[in-house]
């Protein structure tokens, strides 16, 4: 429990988002995001909100921890859809490094979900996911997101 309590504040964000999934592309397009994260429930329970200015629409977050199964389930909702996505990523953190997986669907095929938080400092911290479409044999990371502490206002 508390595993996202490092995350709770603003941060600065420099995405990067894969331009075309599941074709072997290696063209990146680079824009600017601003997350405004807090917590609930003691810790057992985390949101943000993220805007990506040049692009026009918003995201947001919701964590839950359940304390039973030592899991925490990630939502994830964009203010374009309008919606909660179904299904939730779900995970650990281990030694550090937090990984969540989901079955989903991307662009019409089944897809193997994976979102890793790493690389946890007070003031960065790195999140991306990827895709697999072969049972986990092979990994294809479509969005990285590289997180700096905003300056104090």
């Amino acid at each position: 429990m508390g595993d996202f309590d490092f995350f709770v504040g603003t941060w600065d964000v420099v995405n990067r988002r894969l331009v075309k999934r599941h074709v072997g592309s290696d063209e990146w397009d680079e824009f600017p995001g601003r997350s405004v994260a807090g917590s609930f429930f003691a810790g057992a329970g985390s949101f943000d909100e993220i805007t990506f200015p040049t692009k026009g629409f918003s995201g947001a977050t919701v964590r839950i921890y359940d304390p039973a199964a030592g899991t925490w389930s990630i939502y994830w909702m964009n203010s374009n859809r309008g919606v909660l996505e179904l299904p939730p990523v779900v995970g650990r953190f281990v030694d550090g490094v937090g990984t969540f997986y989901a079955d989903d669907v991307d662009e019409g095929r089944p897809v193997r979900c994976r979102f890793v938080w790493s690389a946890v400092t007070p003031t960065s911290c790195r999140w991306e996911q990827a895709f697999s479409t072969d049972g986990e044999r092979t990994w294809e990371t479509n969005w990285v997101m590289e997180f700096t502490r905003a300056p104090a206002s």
